[in-house]
């Protein structure tokens, strides 16, 4: 790195003389970071529309269908969460999770900034596909803030269509149409559920306890899966099961959690979640559902199961350490499995769009059900393993991790 002089003498600069011009950069940027936002302070609402304003969290947990499954206006967040494992014609096996985020902003900041001076609400969409068969995992990540600029988003609110770019969900005559694209991949599904949709929550109210308020939250425990995979330019036909949550409702986002969606191949089926501090710490809103068969649906209380951590994972991308199996007992069913990630690496970094870092696998499940052995998939999310989004900042947002790692470098 070379600067050239006033006096017209180029120099090569010293350790000391590069050091202090990027902190000297580094500090104007924060004094624009904090002009910006003050700026940005005073002119939030000025570029506002008209929007309904945001409803309370909710109290009543009843399935209206299809109508919970539009989108809503004036709810804080609300997210459509699809997870399956497929086998195509040829005898490969993968895994996929589609998923749909809208987070209004009005409470937000990013560092100090509003968020609703970008954008109001926020829209965002994961994709993801694990190839057992060839131990691979490819994943991408998309948000807009509505700008004509940007990738379309659509969710509407008067029947379930939800779009953003490529990706999409929509339903057609009860069946659920998704597609999602990946670099050299198109993934086509037709989902259809096979059993009743099931509330989640204290005693299966249907409202699920949040970090400083609820959501409403129901699971179609079971939905057959047919169709299509393009990958590379060849196209096979598949088929499989899969599980999809909706969620809706005013909370703020802390610590994390950890998510078992479980499939046992006696058409059972076994959500449990367990919330967690800062710190790795459990607490009191975690619960569960277990789905016989039948469709009967059993609810849990945290002091119903046991979650065990066998093995763990760290990532080399990112340096957290992640739970790989698992022993998970719930002594009131007799359910003593083992669930183990298929590929251990099935982490994302989605600090671009909904700003943290987190596991989300396919895996399989082995143990035993009574005096029976039982089998299965599972999908399993890990929430706050990695802490990064703890320390968010305007130019993190923008720019991904640039800033910090610079600042840190010459701390």
């Amino acid at each position: 790195m070379y600067f050239r002089t006033n006096i017209g003498f180029t120099v090569k600069p010293t350790g000391r003389f590069v050091r202090n011009r990027l902190l000297m950069e580094l500090n104007f940027i924060d004094k624009l970071n904090t002009a910006a936002t003050d700026i940005a302070n005073g002119i939030s609402g000025f570029f506002a529309d008209e929007k309904p304003p945001v409803a309370p969290a909710p109290t009543d947990g009843t399935i209206d269908l299809p109508s919970d499954l539009f989108a809503r206006a004036d709810a804080q967040t609300e997210w459509w969460y699809y997870t399956g494992h497929c086998r195509t014609t040829s005898g490969r096996e993968f895994g996929f999770e589609l998923v749909f985020f809208k987070r209004r902003t009005d409470g937000d900041k990013i560092g100090v900034m509003p968020a609703s001076v970008i954008g109001n609400p926020m829209y965002f969409a994961h994709f993801a596909v694990s190839d057992v068969t060839r131990q691979q995992f490819r994943y991408d990540h998309i948000r807009t803030f509505g700008t004509a600029l940007e990738v379309k988003a659509a969710m509407s609110e008067t029947s379930y269509d939800v779009s953003m770019g490529d990706w999409s969900i929509r339903e057609v005559g009860g069946k659920h149409i998704l597609r999602g694209t990946l670099d050299g991949l198109t993934f086509d599904a037709i989902l259809e559920a096979t059993k009743a949709p099931v509330p989640n929550g204290d005693n299966g109210n249907g409202i699920a306890r949040k970090n400083q308020g609820t959501s409403k939250h129901f699971s179609f425990t079971r939905m057959s899966v047919t169709g299509k995979l393009t990958d590379g330019g060849e196209s096979e036909e598949f088929t499989g099961s899969a599980w999809m949550d909706r969620e809706y409702g005013a909370w703020e986002q802390g610590g994390g959690w950890d998510w078992f969606s479980i499939q046992y191949e006696d058409n059972s089926e076994l959500m449990l979640y367990q919330y967690k501090t800062a710190d790795g710490q459990t607490y009191g809103e975690s619960t569960g559902t277990y789905v016989a068969a039948d469709g009967t649906a059993t609810y849990l209380k945290r002091s119903d199961f046991d979650i065990e951590t066998l093995t763990n994972w760290v990532s080399v991308g990112t340096g957290a350490k992640y739970p790989s199996s698992w022993q998970v007992k719930v002594p009131s069913l007799n359910i003593d499995v083992m669930v183990k990630a298929l590929i251990d690496d099935q982490e994302l970094d989605t600090r671009g769009t909904t700003m943290i870092v987190y596991w989300e696998g396919a895996c399989s499940v082995v143990g035993t059900k009574g005096d029976k052995g039982v089998s299965g998939r599972a999908y399993v999310e890990l929430v706050g393993y990695d802490r990064s989004h703890e320390t968010v900042r305007i130019g993190d947002f923008f720019f991904g991790k640039t800033v910090k790692q610079l600042s840190d470098l010459f701390a």
